[in-house]
């Protein structure tokens, strides 16, 4: 998914609601927006497949179908074959106004049916707005499925008919749209979940709207801005020196999953930490420092006590390859008991599923940081429940377990139970062994340098997502964990 041009702020569906109403009231008409709306989304069309001669418009009711209809005029006042194919024929308001400038600009308006011929060089998608969140109607599937089955190119306006836009999952069936046109307020259902495979690519416009409007209405979630974040760190002192730049304990590494732990420490030191300690088994010590001979590696063995290595851990990673077995768990209850901050991955998160009482009333930041399977666990739900809705998972995690919450996927959220923000770096080649190991150095680091638990968690997703995409320049197949780490030097001094 192209993100370029998007803002920063996003909104549920009844906030952009409010938005359109604020913006009505501000001065422009509810036609004159839907105006603006057709001649952005036909500007699109044009500016996408200038040499295409045919469109067909499949059009529903409200607005999203008027905005479907001012297309088709636009179309047709340039000389292109154009036709609507309508799902709705009772029009009000200013749908009925649009539809009415179609007909006068000469476009045939067709009662829409599953033996509609199909000639269009480009369907442009004006059936569903963000009102959809249930199964759609048969007529409404059967004309998706239609435009899902044509070889031409779609372009969708607000969002792919079928996606919830709140949750970014689609209500049974969903538009397949090559570029999506998205107006006044960028939809949230458009950033995460399944979005990312049906939008294409998202071109928005806020279609003149005052800035006053905007003040009036909280965004529900935010776009990270990792550049931004990066500007503002700004560079190191001249005077710095390792003890400034704090000190990471990774804890993990159980037999068979050495590998775990010494990706999350290369990541803690590539992402800037001072000093970068490992406590795995002893058997590991000559493994993480054959790879990473920075890391300062202690082996533990069973019964052993963690005091003294925890006492100068600016910030705890714990998971990377912990298990479940006796002396993960002995690891674990004293790692938690020390109430350090902490970054807790893969079996950390599985056993805090197990004893979820052991982190209440701490005082130091806890991230978590589960991918839906342990998002799942930890909120005792399934996982079909998480992808379900992500915002409502993150706020739910963030609120019982008093910590700042980063669901991982397609679109990551970073949560704290009151805000959320969203990850737009990363790619499908980060599907391999090993991702969530380097995310949790990158933010342990990141929080061992001073940064807020919001601030490492959301600049964290986003070097390792940005990181993952310079590495995925020579390929999205075959990517690896180390190849990411391999990145980030070069994306936390990008700025």
């Amino acid at each position: 998914m192209n993100t370029d041009g998007y803002p920063q702020a996003v909104y549920r569906a009844e906030q952009v609601r409010e938005l359109d109403r604020l913006a009505i009231a501000s001065g422009p008409s509810g036609f004159e927006l839907m105006c603006r709306a057709g001649q952005v989304a036909f500007d699109e069309l044009r500016r996408r497949w200038p040499d295409a001669t045919a469109v067909d418009v499949y059009c529903g009711g409200g607005n999203n179908g008027g905005d479907g209809y001012i297309v088709a005029a636009l179309a047709a006042q340039q000389g292109m074959s154009v036709r609507c194919l309508s799902l709705k024929h009772e029009l009000k308001g200013e749908a009925l106004r649009a539809a009415a400038r179609a007909r006068a600009a000469g476009v045939p308006i067709i009662q829409w049916s599953p033996q509609c011929a199909l000639r269009a060089a480009v369907v442009v998608d004006a059936l569903l707005g963000t009102g959809v969140n249930s199964e759609l109607r048969p007529i409404y599937r059967e004309a998706i499925e239609q435009i899902n089955r044509r070889a031409c190119p779609v372009l969708a306006i607000d969002l792919p008919s079928g996606l919830h836009a709140d949750t970014g999952m689609p209500c049974g069936d969903c538009v397949l749209a090559d570029v999506t046109v998205s107006f006044i307020g960028l939809k949230q259902g458009l950033c995460t979940g399944l979005a990312a495979e049906v939008v294409g690519d998202v071109v928005f416009d806020r279609l003149a709207v005052p800035a006053e409007v905007y003040q009036q209405v909280r965004p529900s979630a935010r776009r990270i801005d990792g550049v931004a974040m990066l500007g503002q760190w700004g560079p190191r002192s001249a005077s710095s020196h390792k003890g400034q730049a704090g000190h990471v304990l990774v804890v993990g590494g159980d037999y068979g999953m050495a590998g775990a732990a010494a990706l999350a420490s290369a990541a803690a030191a590539r992402s800037g930490a001072g000093l970068v300690s490992c406590l795995t088994r002893p058997e590991h010590v000559a493994i993480i420092v054959s790879v990473r001979p920075e890391v300062m590696a202690h082996g533990l063995g069973p019964g052993a006590v963690l005091a003294e290595q925890l006492s100068r851990a600016s910030v705890v990673a714990l998971g990377p390859g912990l298990g479940q077995q006796a002396w993960g768990r002995e690891l674990w209850q004293q790692v938690i008991a020390a109430d350090r901050p902490l970054v807790l991955d893969a079996d950390g998160l599985n056993l805090l599923a197990q004893q979820p009482d052991a982190v209440a009333g701490r005082s130091a930041a806890l991230v978590l940081t589960p991918h839906p399977g342990e998002a799942a666990r930890l909120l005792e739900c399934s996982v079909a429940e998480v992808q379900r809705d992500r915002f409502a998972a993150v706020t739910a995690l963030a609120r019982r377990y008093a910590a700042v919450v980063v669901l991982k996927g397609a679109g990551t959220l970073v949560g704290d139970g009151d805000r959320m923000w969203i990850n737009a770096t990363g790619n499908p080649g980060m599907a391999s062994g090993g991702m969530g190991d380097v995310l949790s150095g990158v933010i342990a680091a990141l929080m061992a340098q001073g940064m807020s638990a919001e601030d490492a968690c959301c600049l964290g997703v986003d070097m390792h997502g940005r990181a993952a995409d310079r590495a995925a320049q020579r390929g999205q197949r075959g990517l690896l964990a180390g190849d990411v780490i391999h990145e980030l030097r070069g994306v936390i001094n990008a700025v």
